[in-house]
This record gives C-alpha cells, structure tokens and sequence, in this order.
C-alpha cells in the first residue's frame, strides 16, 4: 500500500544566489525569494486545494541558531495560512523598525533565508491531515545530514522498498511511500557523510573542518543514484540538505513534470513551465525540462547542474497530469489538447450522421475548453472540404439560395453548462457523485430542442 500522496501535487524550489542585501537594494525587499514562492505556489493552487507547506533553509547562520523552519496547513486556504503565519512576526511593535534590514531579517525571522521550498497537496482520496503534508524532514545535528523532501510522486513498489529499509537495519515510523522515499534517500546521505568525514579524519583534520569540507564534497549525484535504483512509479521529489545543497529529481519515465529557470540572482523550479515564465517574467526559451532520469543539483556555493541519474526509458507521461492538472497556457500542453479534440472530429460526425442542423457542440468543465476548440476546428475542416465539393458537384445550377445555405453552413456551438462552485465531483463516492453534479452545475435553458437536438459534450474529468 502507498499513502495519500497517489495524486499530481506541485513544487516549487527557490535557490537564491546573492546575499539579502542585494535583493534588498535592487527590488526594495529583502523578501524577493519569499514573495517569488508565494507566486509560483498561488499559481500551482490547482495542485494544492488541500494542504500546502513551506520550508526555508539559511545557510551561513552561526551555531546555536535555528537555520530550518517549516509551516504546514491544511485550512481551506492553505497557501494563505501559511503566509499568513509566516508574515505575522513582521507586524509586531519593535519588529516594523527593523523590517528593511536585510541583516535584522536574516537572524531574527525565521522565514528570512537563501533556500525555499514549497508544496502543494491535492488529495484524490485519503485524510485531509497534516501528516500527510510535505515538505517533510529528518533531522539531525551535522547540518550536512539534515533532509527535507516534497514531491509529486507515486512509487508503485512500497512493498518492496520498505522491506530495503528494514534489511537495512532501519525501523521506519509509517508504511508509506513518503516516508519510504525519505527514509531511503536519508540513509544514503547518512552514508556519503560517514565516508566523507573517515576520508577527512584520515587526512589528520579536526572535527570542525570535516563538517566544512563535506558540506564542499557532498556527492549529490551518488547519493540520488544509490536511493532511486530501486524506485519504481512516477516522481519529482525536491530535496535541500541542512548545509545548503539543494536537488530536484525525476523519474525516467517522464511521468511527473518538472522546469527549472535560473540566473545570477536565482534558481527556480517547478511543476509547470508558464508559471516559472509569469512570475519571473522571462521567455519560454529560458525555462528548461528536467529530462526523465535526470536531477537538478545545486550546490551551498552556487554551483549549477544536471546530471544523469537513471537511464530514462520510453516516455510515459501521466495522462491525468497532462489532460487535467497542467496548465493550458502552457504551450505544448495546448498544443496536446487542442489536437486531442481534433482527433475526436471525425468518429463524432459520424456518430450525429452529419446533422449540422439538429446537433449542438459544447463543453464542460472549463479544463476542457482547449480540446473543444480543436474539435470544433477539425469539425470546420470537414466542412471547408465538404462546402467544396458540394459547390463543385452541382457547377452552374445553384441558386443563390443554395450557395447561401451551403457556405454558412457551421456547426452549432453554445454553452449549455456553467460551472458554479467548485466541488470536485471526481473524488466523491459513487452514491454521491450524481447529486453533487446536479447542484455544481448550472444549466442554460432554452437552447437545445428536446426530442430533436444531439448534445455533444467534451468532457475532460471522466
């Protein structure tokens, strides 16, 4: 058995690369990366109408100082709890006086830092409880042990990866595929550390330098590598690491998204394309895909790549992602449904026996709009060639009339339902779907003929 998180869910990972000041001086705020989260999560809500959570990491904090916070909701709004929460220090007596230091923010607000992360839940079933939230942590006094993850992700073989950690030796808290995810890539850091500081004590340093150089030579890539081989299912999973490292990687399939975006000033990632494209406001050119089998590593001191972790195999993406959950603006999702309602134009004509003038076309819900539009233009294409040949067969002998009826001939689009609030129906229990439906639609009267008029329907959320 898996958990909840058998569901598309949305991340987003902020690596900020200059120090607060410089935000601070050239945008007017040292919440630059606070503010960027807050947007490509509130653009990504679809992905996350039950829980939400926020991590941030600071990296160059003296010891003694608490350098991860997290704050985890499940509200009904659960990306303005959290800013909510996470903003209710500044308005404090004494704090407004110091609220455009950079320095001030940096040691004495929790949420001031280089490192973000974020997620989005959306459950299709499961309990609407917090344990089911990521970002999720395993904590450890060397910074270079602590882990946080958030994923999008399904592994399909819980069974089998959680019979890894217990021949590891490990005793793992639940029997999830979270905390199996966490737990085996844990273990794997645990590991790198350990021959790292057997390397370093070797070499005749003290203890205090070890920590400096594992946090410098942490293989990321090794310790992916090892912790993934096993894993099978669909995955984005971002992960930081207490020192400052930072990774996104995914499955070789290709079956959850992942995008990334950066500069000399920042590092963005994400579960879609044009979200990264709005709030950094840069072209589609700019925005790249993680491949399949591929992670994004980013090392404390700035360092940017993306390697290979798993030979990808046949591309498989997930249907339900790329129909429902992505984005329509972006541009090759567009693309893919406006072509998926094209491919449908021919076998529906022949379902209505070509009656243009008894068959009304429509759509529902507003997800399915694109593939409508491709419908309707393939539909057109067949009328184009049919206007056509018509006007040649019958050369010379059509009335006005006649050319008339034949070239304005078009198929017959309304909007016969109007989504009213936003249940989703989808996740209800069988005896509850049909009346939910009943009541979160409202219905255009007086369109369709009754006993007369075909109503075709596309619909997206089957």
């Amino acid at each position: 058995m898996s958990d909840a998180i058998q569901h598309e869910c949305g991340i987003a990972l902020i690596r900020l690369l200059k120090p607060l000041s410089y935000y601070q001086q050239k945008y007017g705020t040292w919440k630059y990366g606070l503010n960027k989260l807050y947007l490509l999560m509130e653009k990504q809500h679809n992905r996350g109408q039950d829980g939400a959570g926020v991590v941030c990491v600071k990296t160059n904090l003296e010891p003694g100082n608490s350098y991860i916070s997290r704050y985890r909701s499940v509200k009904e709004n659960p990306i303005k709890d959290i800013y909510d929460h996470i903003n209710e220090p500044l308005q404090k007596a004494g704090v407004r006086d110091n609220i455009e230091n950079p320095e001030w923010a940096y040691t004495n607000f929790q949420f001031a830092g280089e490192l973000y992360l974020g997620h989005l839940r959306y459950g299709t079933f499961g309990k609407n409880s917090i344990d089911f939230v990521h970002p999720v942590m395993r904590q450890n006094n060397w910074k270079s042990r602590n882990l946080v993850l958030a994923g999008n992700f399904n592994l399909t073989n819980t069974d089998e990866l959680f019979k890894v950690l217990i021949d590891l030796g490990q005793h793992p808290q639940a029997y999830t595929d979270t905390v199996t995810a966490l737990e085996k890539v844990g273990h794997f850091l645990d590991e790198e550390n350990q021959l790292l500081f057997r390397k370093y004590k070797n070499e005749g340093l003290s203890n205090v330098k070890i920590s400096d150089k594992i946090a410098e030579n942490l293989d990321i890539h090794n310790i992916l590598e090892r912790s993934t081989k096993d894993w099978d299912g669909g995955y984005a999973i971002a992960g930081l690491i207490g020192h400052g490292d930072a990774f996104v990687v995914r499955d070789p399939w290709g079956i959850r998204p992942a995008f990334y975006y950066y500069d000399d000033e920042i590092v963005v990632v994400a579960s879609e394309r044009p979200v990264i494209q709005t709030v950094l406001n840069v072209h589609i050119s700019r925005v790249s895909e993680i491949n399949p089998g591929e992670a994004l590593i980013i090392k404390k001191d700035g360092r940017i790549s993306k390697e290979l972790i798993r030979v990808p195999y046949k591309r498989v993406s997930c249907s339900f992602e790329r129909i429902y959950f992505s984005r329509g603006s972006d541009r090759d999702i567009y693309k893919e449904r406006k072509e998926l309602g094209r491919l449908l134009s021919r076998e529906i004509l022949e379902e209505v026996n070509y009656d243009f003038e008894n068959t009304v076309f429509s759509y529902i819900p507003n997800t399915s709009e694109t593939a409508f539009y491709g419908m309707i233009e393939g539909i057109r294409d067949y009328l184009v060639d049919w206007k056509i040949r018509e006007i040649k067969k019958n050369n010379g002998t059509l009335s006005d009339n006649d050319i008339k009826r034949i070239i304005s001939l078009e198929p017959r689009v309304e909007k016969i339902a109007i989504k009213d609030v936003k249940l989703r129906t989808f996740i209800a229990d069988d005896a509850s779907r049909d009346d939910l439906v009943a009541h979160v639609y409202d219905v255009t009267y007086g369109i369709i003929k009754n006993d007369v008029d075909t109503l075709v329907i596309i619909d997206d959320s089957i």
